[in-house]
Order: structure tokens, then C-alpha cells, then sequence
């Protein structure tokens, strides 16, 4: 593969590819999605560092559903401290009205020193969690709390786990975030919940990318974002995938629509693959 000699190389074949004008059919995909069992929902819960775009995903996704910038989960964009603070459920809405078979839980974003405590995101995987519950960064959610459910349900249990990590900031992620990123993952392991890394903020790596998003499978330091991450906390290369999310656009853009249907359709796939195993083991 050749390469440009640009300050920030750029390939002339892009190290993974992806079909840009595949849209309908991803659309068509996840406004059709139902889970085998009747009356499921998939739950998708997001956490990271806080300001790496959580919420921001979350309105994208529901953008590129209604094909209109569209704002429900509040979001901040200055990256200091974590903008949610409450256990949230945000059901996505389909053009017509009706609502998609899956469901993001937002929650406070992970940190240093403050932010959503480990214990409170192992509660939240295992459904234990209700809704409008105030995250305490000092204190767990006890059993004896009115938001603490005793008896979850199959819907109130996540079935995908996505960490959201902004690539502008990897490098400078330090050791005990990162550990706390990890030992979330075996948590989820252990619950053989499945796992899926979005890399945020791609634009503010490469002017590049900032004037064409396609381009962000040719350049290598992408990649090697995603190497670290993998090194770091050992998501698989194959469930990582960086989007462009809306933030300041006031009219929709295809080629962000893209990376964000392509992951989407991985992440219901994967939260798929995990229901059916649920339910193979619970029959055998």
C-alpha cells in the first residue's frame, strides 16, 4: 500500500474496508430488529470516561433512525466531569413512532478519582438498577434503596456492554482508569455479556477526517488507537469501531450515518448472539 507524504500519512487503500453506500439496508436492519423472544428487548449499557461521548452517540444513533439532528440524552462537550448523572433509559424512535427493539442505558462516566463507581456499574449489568437512580460517587447503591430491584427481569439486564473512549485522549488515559476499564470487563465476562469498544472524537485526530470521514480507515494511527485500546483493556480488534458523532452539524451527513449504522448493526448482532445463548443454556 502506498502511502501520501503528507505530515500525517494517508493510504491510498484504507486497512479496513467498509461499504459507504450500504446505509438502506443497515437502516433497514436495525428498525427491523426483534429479538427471537417474544416481548424482548436488547439492553445496551455505554460507560467510559466521562466526556467521551456517550450521550452523544445516543442522539446520533436516534438522528440517523429519524434522519433529523435530534437531541435526547443531555450532552456536554467540554470533557471535565461526567455530564449524566442519573440511571437513564433511552428508547429510540423509529420514523414512524413506533420504537426500535433495543434500548441504551446511559450512565455517569467513569474517572479517576470521581465518577460511577465499579460496584454501581456491575448492579446496573445485572438489571439491578432503576431507573432515575442518582449515581453516588462515594457510595454503592445499597440493597435496602427504593432504585435497588430485587428481582430483575430478562429486559432490565444488559446484553451488550459498550465502552466508548475518545481517540483524541488514549494516550493520555492513565493506569488506574484503565484498570477500572478492565475489571468492568471481567465483570461483564464473567455474565458472558457481550463487549464492543467505539472510538469517538476521530475528527479531532486528522484535519483529514475533519473534511472527509472516509477517510478514516486509511490511516494507520487509527489503527494504532485500536491497538492500544486492545492492548489495554483486550477488546478484540473486530469489535472496536471508530464513528463521527453529530455534535455542531445542523443537517445530516451520510458518511457519518454510515460508521454509525455499521457499528450498530455489530453491537444488535453481537447483543443477539448473546440472547440466544442465554436461552440455549437456560433450555439445556
Amino acid at each position: 500500500m502506498g502511502k501520501s507524504h503528507s505530515k500525517n500519512p494517508v493510504l491510498t487503500e484504507p486497512w479496513r474496508t467498509i461499504n459507504w453506500d450500504n446505509n438502506q439496508d443497515n437502516l433497514w436492519f436495525l428498525n427491523n430488529y426483534k429479538p427471537q423472544l417474544e416481548g424482548q428487548t436488547l439492553r445496551i449499557l455505554l460507560y467510559g470516561p466521562a466526556g467521551a461521548g456517550k450521550s452523544s452517540f445516543i442522539n446520533s444513533v436516534q438522528s440517523v433512525l429519524l434522519g433529523r439532528p435530534y437531541s435526547q440524552a443531555l450532552a456536554d462537550n467540554t470533557g471535565h466531569d461526567s455530564f449524566t448523572t442519573e440511571y437513564t433509559t433511552h428508547k429510540i424512535q423509529k420514523v414512524d413512532g413506533s420504537l426500535c427493539s433495543f434500548v441504551f442505558n446511559d450512565i455517569m462516566g467513569l474517572s479517576t478519582h470521581k465518577g460511577v463507581l465499579e460496584e454501581d456499574v456491575a448492579l446496573a449489568l445485572k438489571g439491578h438498577i432503576k431507573e432515575g437512580y442518582t449515581f453516588d460517587q462515594d457510595t454503592p447503591l445499597s440493597e435496602d434503596s427504593e432504585f435497588y430491584n430485587t428481582s430483575p427481569s430478562p429486559n432490565d439486564k444488559v446484553q451488550v456492554l459498550v465502552c466508548v473512549i475518545p481517540a483524541d485522549n488514549i494516550s493520555i488515559m492513565d493506569d488506574e482508569l484503565l484498570q477500572k476499564i478492565r475489571r468492568i470487563r471481567l465483570v461483564a465476562t464473567k455474565l458472558n455479556i457481550a463487549q464492543v469498544t467505539i472510538l469517538t472524537k476521530i475528527d479531532a485526530l486528522f484535519p483529514e477526517i475533519q473534511r472527509d470521514v472516509r477517510n478514516v480507515y486509511r490511516f494507520l494511527e487509527i489503527k494504532e488507537k485500536m491497538l492500544k485500546v486492545n492492548a489495554y483493556v483486550g477488546i478484540p480488534m473486530n469489535c472496536m469501531f471508530p464513528v463521527r458523532n453529530y455534535h455542531e452539524e445542523i443537517n445530516m451527513q451520510m458518511d457519518f450515518d454510515t460508521l454509525i449504522l455499521s457499528a450498530m448493526k455489530h453491537i444488535i448482532q453481537y447483543g443477539d448472539d448473546f440472547l440466544k445463548f442465554s436461552q440455549r443454556r437456560l433450555k439445556s
